[in-house]
């Protein structure tokens, strides 16, 4: 209780209160307090996901989300599989933003491609509704040309580009 008031008055600097959580301080009755307060609200997180249905999909979700990510940004990785050949931090760097880079325009570009579509089938008449879209992802594969020729034409009118899509909602059948 006496760091927690420290850090908040602000007479207990982050510099002290990291050099006495070092992970060598295991004698440290403040390092002792906050592992064990750590095991406890860890606990807690285990009881409250095994609980609780609802949270073990949204964490399974999200966790899928984040793994077809990373798995397109891998594949859509140009040269040596992904592996970066250099030892400078720098150039590690770069490519690694590179990648990052590259991925999220192939998935908006895919985005909008979907959109457009989405929109052209409400204009002719059919319905669209969230949840069937809430399935469709941006980490398609087969529409990417990943080493085909590409040409540019940075000063063309995004006339027709409509992206605001206005779905209803989906209606139970009693």
């Amino acid at each position: 209780m006496k760091v927690a008031i420290s850090i908040r008055e602000g007479e207990l600097s982050s510099i002290t209160l990291l050099r006495r959580l070092r992970h060598d301080s295991k004698r440290n009755k403040i390092y002792r307090a906050f592992r064990e307060l750590g095991r406890v609200i860890r606990t807690m997180v285990l009881l409250r996901y095994v609980s609780d249905a609802t949270l073990r999909e949204n964490i399974t979700r999200a966790t899928n989300m984040v793994e077809s990510y990373n798995n397109f940004s891998k594949w859509i990785g140009f040269g040596n599989n992904g592996v970066i050949t250099e030892n400078e931090p720098e150039e590690q760097e770069k490519a690694i933003k590179f990648n990052i880079l590259v991925a999220d325009l192939v998935m908006y570009q895919t985005t909008l491609d979907m959109s457009l579509v989405l929109n052209q089938l409400r204009s002719e008449g059919e319905t669209v509704h969230r949840a069937d879209v809430a399935i469709m992802s941006p980490y398609q594969e087969d529409n990417v040309r990943r080493f085909g020729d590409y040409i540019y034409d940075l000063n063309a009118p995004l006339d027709g580009m409509e992206v605001l899509l206005d779905l209803e909602e989906e209606t139970e059948a009693a």
